[in-house]
């Protein structure tokens, strides 16, 4: 989405707007103006009763006690031929808890309450039939009554600058807003229905899940990066429902997309929030999963197994070493030689699989090689190989995973 400034928007194309509250309002603006029809978002203040509110002052008046506080709120200006006032509430209840009264996730105080504000009694209708609808769905799944105020509009103030797109410029910083995980009942105009959770049966007990939104660009960047060669053992699945499989559970909020979790026998043991467009970080997160504490010290902190106790070194069959994290491809059966020093070792890697760096480490001048996808340390190279490269690529056992040809 192109951010362009609200009221320039609104002047020149025939667009609707709707201000709503939702806990941060960070997160707030982040996850609607992923919504597809959405043309600008801004944060801001509304509710209140004091004139002129800023950041402090709104803080302030929440720790005060009145319960007339503002509300930190996002107005989102979207096209109402693409996309639908029902179609942006629909997202705003799946995306917040609005059964938590004055708080959001771990956000306490009235100013962080979940409120509709309107400007038309067609905006109060479509606001209070949503509500009936998705109060339906969460009685169902155990939930108490939502505690979302419905109002007019009475004045929206825009917030401080560094507040506007603050998740966008800033990936990692927190907001406490995630859905219940209850899934809106159907979307009646203006789009197709709600997005389905995955299958439990269709995924593994050890399984990666990736949470993405659709107009998310570290989303699509993520996909690009990662998503679109993976070949890591370990099976991923990628979804924009909010919902979880039967019996599948989160530790926590989903803050931001893209959220990548770990799941063992439905139950979250880690995540990896947010993608920066550095592939080399999110493998090396996934491999304090996947590599035992002797791989790590030897891919993370660059040691090295004991001579002639690696248990590729004696392997003879064809296939390709590949890497244990990301599974990339690395050297292949038929570049490998008995070199005697106790690796496994070849003269030359598949084109493009490694990196190398000098290295001055014990007081003696080596070559280092580092796996081009994951930047796990590997091993050494050295200048004592056979034809037709010259090269020793003296590799450690212990970060590598042997595919045989079929």
């Amino acid at each position: 989405m192109t951010h362009t400034n609200v009221d320039q928007v609104s002047d020149l194309l025939p667009t609707e707007s709707i201000v709503v509250g939702m806990g941060c309002f960070w997160g707030a603006e982040k996850r609607l103006g992923e919504q597809p029809g959405v043309y600008s978002t801004e944060v801001g203040y509304a509710g209140g009763d004091s004139p002129s509110p800023n950041y402090e002052s709104v803080l302030a008046e929440a720790h005060s006690g009145d319960i007339n506080t503002h509300i930190e709120v996002v107005k989102v200006v979207f096209d109402p031929k693409t996309t639908s006032l029902e179609r942006i509430l629909i997202a705003f209840w799946q995306n917040h808890d609005p059964t938590q009264g004055n708080r959001q996730g771990n956000d306490l105080g009235a100013n962080y309450r979940s409120a509709i504000l309107y400007t038309t009694d067609a905006q109060r209708e479509t606001a209070e039939k949503t509500k009936r609808i998705y109060q339906s769905a969460l009685n169902q799944a155990g939930y108490g009554p939502i505690t979302t105020q419905i109002a007019p509009l009475d004045q929206f103030y825009p917030a401080e600058t560094y507040h506007q797109h603050y998740l966008q410029k800033h990936p990692f910083g927190y907001c406490g807003t995630g859905g219940t995980g209850i899934a809106y009942p159907a979307i009646t105009t203006g789009a197709t229905t709600a997005v389905s959770p995955l299958d439990a049966l269709s995924l593994s007990d050890t399984q990666l899940v990736v949470f993405k939104s659709d107009n998310c660009q570290l989303c699509k960047q993520f996909e690009h990066d990662i998503l679109s060669q993976w070949r890591a053992s370990i099976p991923i699945a990628s979804t924009s429902s909010l919902q979880m499989p039967t019996g599948w559970h989160l530790s926590g909020v989903l803050t931001v997309t893209p959220t990548i979790i770990l799941f063992k026998k439905g139950k979250e043991i880690g995540r990896y929030t947010g993608y920066t467009g550095n592939p080399q970080a999110f493998w090396a997160w996934l491999g304090q999963y996947i590599l035992d504490p002797d791989q790590q010290l030897i891919a993370f902190k660059a040691g090295t197994e004991r001579p002639y106790t690696g248990s590729l070194l004696e392997n003879h069959s064809a296939g390709t070493y590949v890497d244990p994290i990301s599974g990339a491809d690395l050297f292949r059966s038929d570049a490998k030689f008995e070199s005697h020093s106790g690796w496994p070792s070849f003269f030359s890697p598949v084109p493009g699989a490694i990196t190398l760096h000098e290295d001055g480490s014990l007081g003696m001048h080596r070559v280092e090689v580092l796996s081009a996808s994951s930047g796990i340390h590997l091993g050494h190279v050295f200048d004592d190989g056979p034809p037709p490269t010259g090269k020793r690529f003296c590799i450690n056992s212990a970060v590598l995973r042997f595919v045989p040809d079929q």
